[in-house]
């Protein structure tokens, strides 16, 4: 019909067509939703992650509200920075995390009791700040919430808010599944091929690794539910004394973005609700560099080392011993020239080499994708080793805290990377390091390998984070609500189906043992019965 009226018309073929399409996409019925993303959390790596998706949301003609620490500092059309969090009680993470903080306040305390602790209860005591009490009584109708987007980490009062609003919950994991995410949407989770993210324990395991990996996620699961009962009691003081509780608000997540790969984090089973989204804050667009600063990499004729520690921890706070040493290392890779993230400059020793500069803050996405990029010495963090990844560098990790002992395992066993222990930084193992990965080609290879698999998705991690955001506001989460849901864990075991096969195994065991014994005594009585007669005769 399309095609009579255009050849009526006098009109071409391929112009009538594009007419036509233009005209249905008008008609089409396009409907934004009004978002709430609340991000409790204090540190600079985990907002990244929200902050691209929630900028994409609006870029689609969404309305996003966020209740954060850091606001935008370019504004974007439909992004509005409702409820800024940051305040002298909740300090920003960002370049303040001190190298003597990490060892003495992270690494020598249980991981489980710290994160609830200071990523936990002490967040949940945000739900004071007089703005969000304002929003939580007085939440807005014009229009109303169609969701809710929050994190899957600690603070998990926060997600009790999708239930006080009536609306779906998405909840994002800026690292690999935690221990107890998989709980909340009744995800398999099996440590006998699915290694802990507190662990460096890699898959295949043997059978001591996988013996340790389960007793493991049983013990920091039972810790995590102990250690954050009390949220109760926040959501109960905010939301009213009927609230529902943390354990419910946790199962009221109908979606998960989990901040991982198959081709970096390996492969496991995910239900629906989960989706992979590793690298989503990855721009599509890279940030231009400083005019010096892209005249400096483009003169590195013989490429350049990138040393970066990440947006929390201020490489300059190591010890002076460990400073000099990692100089002289760096000395000795001239003419390869050396980038250096360093916060606060001043508090560098003296005898910086020549061939390294230094700066405050840098884009590092550009930098890694250089052309001239050859190695990248870093803290193992996974969003600063995706973006690695993505460009196709090789690496140094220098793991202290949280998941870094994986992901470097990880990159180890992929052959994109070395690993040395922080409290161990001489100027001969750094010198090895540096020795192994510039001068064997196969690091390199293999990180260009890596990144090609790494990229190579139907749709970029953005669009695809969009896609389930959007699915959920339209249709509700109970169309990919696991019947898992529904079961108890020794039901999901099958433990009362081996329980029952084995019982009735062991009574029809039992009972073709009292036949056999029957059958076997009345042959007896039978032999013996002739005997007996004989002898009386």
């Amino acid at each position: 019909m399309m095609l009579l009226f255009c050849k009526s018309a006098g009109m071409k073929e391929r112009l009538c067509f594009t007419i036509f399409l233009l005209i249905l996409s008008i008609s089409s019925e396009v409907r934004g939703y009004r978002i709430l993303s609340v991000l409790p959390y204090n540190a600079k790596s985990h907002a990244i992650m929200f902050e691209e998706l929630n900028k994409g949301l609006a870029n689609r003609g969404h309305q996003v509200d966020v209740v954060g620490h850091f606001p935008l500092k370019k504004p974007v059309e439909n992004y509005n920075d409702i409820i800024n969090l940051a305040d002298d009680s909740v300090p920003k993470l960002q370049n303040n995390l001190t190298y003597k903080f990490v060892t003495s306040s992270v690494l020598d305390k249980p991981v489980v009791p710290f994160l609830t602790s200071m990523f936990g209860s002490e967040l949940c005591k945000l739900m004071d700040h007089p703005e969000l009490k304002n929003l939580i009584k007085n939440p807005p109708n014009d229009p109303p919430y169609d969701l809710l987007i929050g994190e899957v980490l600690a603070a998990h009062c926060f997600l009790a808010l999708g239930q006080h609003l009536k609306v779906p919950v998405v909840a994002i994991v800026t690292s690999p599944m935690w221990p107890w995410s998989s709980d909340f949407v009744a995800n398999p989770d099996n440590p006998a091929y699915v290694p802990g993210v507190f662990s460096s324990l890699i898959a295949p395991m043997s059978f001591w690794d996988r013996m340790t990996n389960t007793l493991d996620l049983i013990g920091k699961k039972m810790q995590f539910y102990y250690y954050t009962s009390d949220q109760d009691e926040f959501i109960r003081k905010h939301l009213g004394p009927h609230a529902l509780g943390v354990r419910e608000a946790e199962r009221n997540v109908s979606l998960i973005l989990v901040n991982s790969h198959y081709s970096l984090n390996g492969v496991r089973p995910f239900t629906a609700a989960v989706v992979e989204v590793g690298g989503i804050h990855i721009p599509k667009e890279i940030e231009p560099l400083p005019r010096d600063l892209q005249e400096w990499l483009d003169r590195s004729n013989d490429g350049f080392v990138y040393v970066s520690f990440g947006s929390m921890l201020k490489i300059e706070s190591f010890s002076g011993e460990t400073l000099r040493a990692l100089y002289k290392s760096l000395g000795k890779l001239a003419p390869v020239r050396v980038l250096m993230k360093v916060a606060k400059p001043d508090e560098l020793p003296v005898g910086l080499p020549s061939n390294v500069m230094i700066r405050p803050w840098i884009p590092q996405l550009a930098v890694l994708c250089h052309k001239n990029a050859r190695v990248f010495f870093t803290h193992g963090g996974l969003m600063s080793t995706q973006e690695a990844i993505h460009c196709g560098v090789p690496m140094i990790g220098v793991p202290l805290f949280s998941d870094q002992p994986l992901n470097v395992a990880r990159y180890i066993r992929k052959n994109v990377a070395v690993s040395l222990v922080h409290d161990e930084l001489t100027e001969e193992k750094i010198d090895a390091a540096f020795e192994k990965v510039l001068g064997d080609p196969s690091y390199m290879a293999a990180a260009k390998k890596i990144s090609a698999e790494f990229r190579d998705r139907p749709m970029s991690p953005l669009d695809t984070g969009i896609f389930w955001v959007e699915y959920v506001a339209r249709h509700g989460g109970s169309i990919i609500r696991s019947p898992a849901m529904d079961l108890s864990w020794f039901q999901i075991a099958l433990i009362d189906v081996f329980g029952t096969l084995i019982l009735g195994l062991a009574v029809a065991a039992y009972l073709i043992k009292l036949i056999l014994n029957k059958l076997f005594a009345l042959l007896v009585r039978g032999t013996e019965a002739p005997t007996r007669y004989k002898k009386i005769n």
